[in-house]
């Protein structure tokens, strides 16, 4: 037993990825699954298609490496966050999982700010009080499904994150299980106390039989039988905690950005859990041994969808990749700004209500001067998160900022990114930070990888981008962003 087999059960795509014992990649599956938009900002998966997608590409991840199940030592779970699923004990879900850019609830989270509900929430998970989180998704699928408030009461279905679900129908039904990190994602698990909160729960009318239990990311959380042998589930975190691990983020102060479907900024701050006063989140980066190292983190819904949305929605691309070369090719005297708010924006703005917008057009916009807005997004959301951390004081203004995720691929967007924040942006040499966080995980709990400090020391650097713009351009760009983004929000 010489591999590790990492699940990374992202928002559109699900992949297998098997490492060595040397936690290098012999072998990648990946399959996209259907987004269901029932309405306006609404977002669903089917979340037995998600299932059908994990069996299919973790066979075909060991096919391709040509290793069988009793060659894996361990599995590790990593997953897109806050989603909601509800099933029964058979494992079949009574409704479509409600997404976490699924903004449904927003009304409801309105009401509840308004009772000034949303300071008990805070100070007990660290998390603001947004249709983002799992906790109002529920109650939307308790209240509108026929019979499942009374199912739920009477302990005959099951609430989780998809980690939970995953683990689930990976154990057949034996345990029903979750990380701290994700929990710590549905607004209702008090991050101080380390458990679920009763008055919350009791507040919006949930059954507390419905909630997983919750373990360190690194805890024996079953075996399956799925890859044809026993093989344990020892390592799960939700993406951005197990892209933090993969990063080596293990120092107070150590800040990484991950650009996949959304952007996820998470600073370190050690055993203490900061408050933020510029509407960020406190939240937990991985849990060992039963205790928790804390981040503030900040959120962007959109970042490498605005990328998809150039392919599926507007038909300009044909690859992402074709983005680089159209920027690069767009007319220097046209500045559009792009503010994607597709499902909302997310920190620091909390807006639910927003939707994406165009400034700039000219009659020469056109496919290339799209693409580079597109890419510039993504840097000017990350300059809003990093400025709110900066002005919570904890985060060093020359800090390096370390990134990871598909976008991180573009030379181009790195070097904008770097040019918009000031600082310097590190793309390490693996950018399957998610994955090889909790393949670490996984691998480290078997024994067949370094502990924390043998990791941290193995994190290797492929290619350091410096600000290479001026002053006075870099903030006249940004005053455009901003002008952008204030004629966008609704709140």
């Amino acid at each position: 037993m010489t591999h590790i087999l990492a699940i990374d059960q992202g928002t559109t795509s699900t992949r297998a990825m098997i490492f060595d014992a040397k936690m290098q990649i012999t072998a990648v599956a990946q399959q996209e699954f259907t987004q269901h938009f029932p309405h306006s900002g609404w977002v669903e998966h089917d979340a037995n298609e998600i299932w059908d997608t994990v069996v299919s590409t973790c066979e075909a991840a060991l096919k391709e490496a040509g290793l069988s199940g009793s060659d894996i030592a361990s599995i590790g779970i990593t997953n897109q966050r806050e989603t909601v699923v509800v099933w029964d004990k058979s494992g079949a879900p009574i409704h479509n999982a409600v997404v976490w850019q699924d903004r449904r609830t927003a009304d409801f989270c309105a009401k509840l700010r308004d009772e000034g509900f949303e300071d008990e929430v805070t100070a007990k998970t660290g998390l603001l009080m947004d249709p983002y989180f799992s906790s109002t998704k529920l109650k939307w699928v308790l209240d509108n499904v026929d019979g499942a408030r009374e199912r739920a009461e009477a302990g005959d279905i099951l609430f989780g994150t998809i980690d939970s679900y995953l683990i689930y129908r990976m154990t057949g039904g034996a345990r029903h299980v979750t990380d701290a990190t994700n929990a710590a994602r549905t607004m209702l698990y008090n991050i101080h106390d380390g458990a679920w909160d009763d008055g919350i729960c009791t507040r919006l009318g949930i059954p507390m039989k419905m909630l997983p239990e919750v373990l360190d990311c690194a805890a024996d959380f079953g075996v399956t039988e799925l890859l044809g042998a026993p093989v344990p589930i020892l390592g799960v975190a939700g993406d951005q905690q197990a892209a933090t691990i993969g990063q080596a983020c293990f120092e107070p102060g150590m800040l990484k950005s991950t650009y996949g479907t959304g952007c996820f900024a998470l600073l370190n701050t050690g055993d203490t859990p900061v408050r933020s006063n510029n509407r960020l989140l406190t939240t937990i980066a991985y849990q060992f041994d039963g205790k928790p190292t804390y981040a503030l983190e900040g959120s962007i819904f959109i970042a490498g969808a605005v990328v998809q949305w150039l392919r599926d929605g507007l038909g300009v691309i044909k690859e992402a990749s074709e983005t680089q070369a159209l920027a690069e090719g767009a007319d220097p005297e046209q500045e559009l700004y792009l503010v994607p708010a597709f499902t909302g924006l997310g920190a620091p703005h909390w807006d639910p209500h927003a939707r994406g917008a165009i400034f700039g057009l000219t009659r020469n916009s056109g496919p290339a001067e799209f693409a580079r807005a597109a890419l510039e997004s993504v840097g000017f959301q990350t300059r809003d998160l990093l400025e709110a951390m900066q002005a919570d004081m904890t985060a060093d203004k020359d800090a390096v900022l370390r990134v990871d995720g598909g976008m991180t691929a573009s030379d181009w967007s790195m070097q904008f990114l770097s040019d918009i924040i000031d600082a310097p942006v590190d793309r390490p040499k693996v950018l399957e930070t998610t994955a090889l966080g909790v393949a670490w995980l996984a691998g480290s709990r078997a024994g067949l990888y370094p502990d924390q400090a043998g990791f941290a020391a193995e994190w290797a650097l492929d290619q350091r981008f410096t600000p290479g713009m001026d002053a006075e351009t870099r903030e006249r760009r940004f005053k455009g962003w901003q002008s952008a983004i204030g004629r966008t929000l609704t709140n």
